[in-house]
C-alpha cells in the first residue's frame, strides 16, 4: 500500500517524479546481482557472437544494441550497451513478442527474441525472465496506487486503467543496460568504443543523454559497477563472481532527474530497492497530471576510476499500453502510432 502523501511527494507538481519501493522479495537483491553482472560478459562477449543476438530489422530494439541510438542530432550513442527483450512472457511463457494482428510492420515489438544460447552465457534467460517478472509485479502494485491518485485528480479518469495496462500489456519492454569503462583520450583523439572522457570538459550527461522515457511506468534496479580491469572468464559454470563495488568511484557519477520545478537532482537508489519514473505516454493519457521524468547519466572520469576499468550495469523495464490501445482519446492516436514517431526519432 503507498499512501497518497507519498504518490503526492513522488509525482505531484511539485515532485522529484520518482518513487523507491522497498521491502521486495528476499530474493531480489540476489537475483539483481546476478543479472546485472551477466550485462558485463554479455557486453564482452565476442562481436560476431553479439551480431548474432542483433536485430536489425528491429531497428535494433530487440537483442543486442550498441552505437544505434540517436539521442542527440547527428551523434550515435556508442558510451552503452543495450540488450532488449520483449516482455510478452508476462502474460504466457511460451511468448516472445507482441503478436503481429493488425501490425505486420512494427518489428520493434512484434519481432521475437534474440537470447544468447546457453552454452554461451548459462542461466541467463532465465534469470533475465525471473527478474523481469519480479519488477512487472512491483509495477502493478505502484500502477493501483497510481489509479487512485490519478481518479481523484483527473475528471472521467478510466477506473483501474494503469493497472490493467501494467497487468495485461503485450509490449512491456526490457533493457539490460552496459556503459562502458571511461577510458582517457587527446582531446583530438578518435572515439574509443568506452566512454570518451576528456579531462575537464565532460558534458554532465557524459554516458546517457538527457531524455524523457516514451511508456507508462518505468521500473528501475540501482546501478551495478564492477571493475573490467581483468579479463573476464566464461568458461566455467555457474559464471565466475565479478569484481563488484559498493558505488561509483567518481561521487558524481551517476543517474540524474530534472524536477518538475527545474531542479537537478542525482538520485541513489539502494540496491535493494527499485526506483518508479512516469513515461512520456502516461503524461499524454494523463492529460500532464503526470509528468514524464526527464533524466540522464553522468559518467566518471578516468581519472576518478585510476586503474580500474569500471563499469555501470542496471535493468530498466518499461511497462506500456499495447499497440491498439489509445493514448490520446481527443486525437485518436493509438500507442502504435505513438511509438513509431518516437522510435523514428533515435534510430
Amino acid at each position: 500500500h503507498v499512501p497518497f502523501e507519498t504518490l503526492e511527494e513522488a509525482f505531484g507538481p511539485l515532485s522529484l517524479g520518482v518513487l523507491l519501493v522497498k521491502d521486495l522479495p528476499s530474493k531480489f537483491p540476489q537475483l539483481r546481482e546476478k543479472v546485472l553482472s551477466y550485462a558485463s560478459y554479455l557486453a564482452n562477449l565476442p562481436p560476431d557472437i553479439l551480431d548474432s543476438i542483433s536485430s536489425p530489422d528491429a531497428k535494433y530494439l530487440v537483442g543486442w544494441s550498441h552505437g544505434k541510438e540517436a539521442l542527440k542530432t547527428g551523434h550515435y550513442d556508442t558510451l552503452k550497451g543495450s540488450y532488449y527483450v520483449n516482455c510478452a512472457f508476462y502474460q504466457d511463457s511460451s511468448l516472445q513478442n507482441a503478436p503481429t494482428d493488425g501490425f505486420p510492420n512494427f518489428p520493434e515489438y512484434t519481432a521475437p527474441n534474440v537470447w544468447p544460447s546457453e552454452a554461451i552465457l548459462p542461466g541467463f534467460k532465465d534469470a533475465f525472465t525471473e527478474l523481469c517478472t519480479l519488477i512487472i509485479d512491483t509495477t502493478a502494485l505502484v500502477a493501483r496506487a497510481c489509479d487512485r491518485y490519478a481518479s481523484a485528480h483527473i475528471e472521467d479518469y478510466e477506473k483501474g486503467y494503469l493497472e490493467r495496462v501494467v497487468k495485461t500489456s503485450m509490449t512491456t519492454k526490457a533493457r539490460l543496460l552496459h556503459y562502458f569503462a571511461p577510458v582517457p583520450v587527446p582531446n583530438d583523439g578518435p572515439f574509443h568504443d568506452g566512454a570518451k572522457i576528456d579531462s575537464g570538459d565532460q558534458e554532465d550527461d557524459s554516458w546517457c543523454a538527457t531524455h524523457v522515457d516514451h511508456g507508462c511506468l518505468t521500473g528501475l534496479t540501482s546501478a551495478l559497477y564492477i571493475d573490467e580491469s581483468s579479463p573476464l572468464h566464461k568458461a566455467s559454470y555457474p559464471l565466475p563472481p565479478l569484481s563488484t563495488l559498493p558505488s561509483s568511484p567518481d561521487p558524481e557519477a551517476g543517474l540524474y532527474i530534472r524536477s518538475r520545478t527545474g531542479s537537478t537532482t542525482k538520485v541513489n537508489i539502494p540496491p535493494d530497492c527499485l526506483a518508479f519514473q512516469t513515461g512520456e505516454a502516461l503524461e499524454i493519457i494523463t492529460r500532464g497530471k503526470f509528468r514524464a521524468v526527464p533524466h540522464f547519466v553522468k559518467g566518471p572520469t578516468a581519472e576518478a576510476n585510476g586503474t580500474m576499468h569500471v563499469a555501470r550495469n542496471t535493468l530498466a523495464v518499461f511497462t506500456q499500453p499495447n499497440l491498439g490501445e489509445l493514448v490520446d482519446r481527443e486525437k485518436g492516436t493509438t500507442f502504435a502510432q505513438f511509438a513509431r514517431g518516437v522510435v523514428d526519432r533515435h534510430t
